[in-house]
């Protein structure tokens, strides 16, 4: 357990910020599965659309540091040519 001030503070400190983080990949995670559904429906405008606001989401992620850079590559990436090879 926590022993001096600066100490308590932290764990506090840290118990917000994983509580933001969380809600942050969460919403990453929503706007991603957004397009893989319109992908697996094969709604090619709709899967365009979400793509376009996914992208962001992702970018924003990365700068707050909840996202590796090359994660968020990677996903666009297989995305975007999943909806390449779609009709």
């Amino acid at each position: 357990m926590a022993n001096t001030p600066q100490a308590k503070k932290r764990i506090l400190r840290n118990a917000k910020r994983t509580e933001i983080n969380r809600a942050r990949v969460s919403r990453i995670r929503t706007f991603v599965k957004k397009v893989e559904s319109a992908l697996a429906a094969g709604k090619k405008d709709e899967a365009k659309a979400a793509l376009a606001a996914m992208q962001p989401e992702l970018a924003r992620g990365v700068a707050r540091g909840v996202l590796h850079k090359n994660t968020a590559a990677r996903k666009l990436s297989r995305l975007t040519r999943r909806l390449a090879t779609l009709g």
